[in-house]
């Protein structure tokens, strides 16, 4: 695995791949990297002639207060797990190598990016859509991998490709879970033992809800109210949000009468957590 921090350097490298008729993988990431990173490093891998991953903590998605100075590191042992699943090429610019002075240029997904985590983290998606694009432009690759877990972050990587005529396949990959049913994320990191404990309520919530809508509830605010329930059962927890709504518009559903995307975001101590299913009516 190489190792380049040079913006000219990665795309020497990506454009001599594609002219040899190589197909790339990317994956950016922010790294403190999991087995969630892992599985979308296994299967670009499968799907490609060469993988490149990208580690980079974009300063433009996280809002005042946010934790953009404290947020995890670990940068020897994510070459050692980049490496390990074969990664290719291992892509760590600076930030004043993506935002060099004077930068003015941001790109702006309406719609998708006002609901649930956007009510909360004003700009936190401009920020998010504008680094990736960029780094699309930088790497060109064919196919670009993403979690589910962070369901609204993919619809808006995915619009914004199509509305942009971007030439590069979106591949979403499902959550990876802790034995627990926690879905895995950097942010775990900051949660100490008992708050790991309660933490397993969200997941339990929504496997709740699951088992709820596969017994013909229908009614959204009623499966609301009991994922409220159980999460509250645990000491700590702060809930952000929960939402029902359309999976490919992420409209609130007062009914629901075919599929849709049960949301939630949770602080726990100094996390903020997300994650979300999938239901649907059959």
């Amino acid at each position: 695995m190489k190792v380049i921090s040079s913006i000219i350097d990665i795309k020497k490298i990506s454009s001599d791949l594609r002219n040899s008729g190589k197909s790339i993988g990317f994956i950016p990431t922010m790294g403190a990297l999991h087995m969630g990173h892992t599985s979308l490093m296994e299967k670009a891998k499968k799907d490609n002639d060469a993988v490149i991953l990208s580690i980079f903590v974009n300063p433009t998605q996280f809002t005042a207060g946010e934790d953009y100075h404290n947020y995890p590191k670990d940068i020897e042992k994510d070459k050692i797990i980049a490496s390990k699943s074969e990664v290719d090429y291992l892509f760590l610019p600076s930030a004043d190598e993506m935002y060099p002075e004077g930068y003015k240029t941001f790109v702006n997904v309406e719609d998708i990016t006002e609901p649930l985590c956007g009510k909360f983290r004003l700009g936190h998606f401009k920020g998010v859509a504008t680094v990736v694009l960029k780094l699309f432009n930088i790497v060109k690759p064919k196919r670009a991998y993403f979690g589910e877990k962070d369901y609204q972050q993919l619809l808006v990587i995915r619009r914004m490709a199509r509305d942009l005529n971007l030439d590069i396949e979106i591949i979403n990959m499902p959550t990876i879970r802790e034995k627990t049913g926690l879905a895995m994320s950097s942010r775990n990191r900051y949660l100490n033992q008992n708050e790991m404990v309660s933490a397993a309520a969200i997941y339990k919530a929504l496997k709740i809800s699951q088992e709820m809508v596969k017994d013909s509830e229908r009614i959204s605010q009623k499966i609301i109210n009991e994922i409220e329930r159980v999460i509250k059962s645990e000491d700590g927890i702060k809930i952000e949000y929960i939402s029902i709504c359309d999976p490919d518009t992420l409209e609130d559903m007062k009914i629901i009468n075919d599929r849709a995307l049960i949301a939630i975001a949770v602080r726990i101590g100094n996390a903020r957590l997300i994650d979300n299913c999938m239901v649907e009516v059959r």
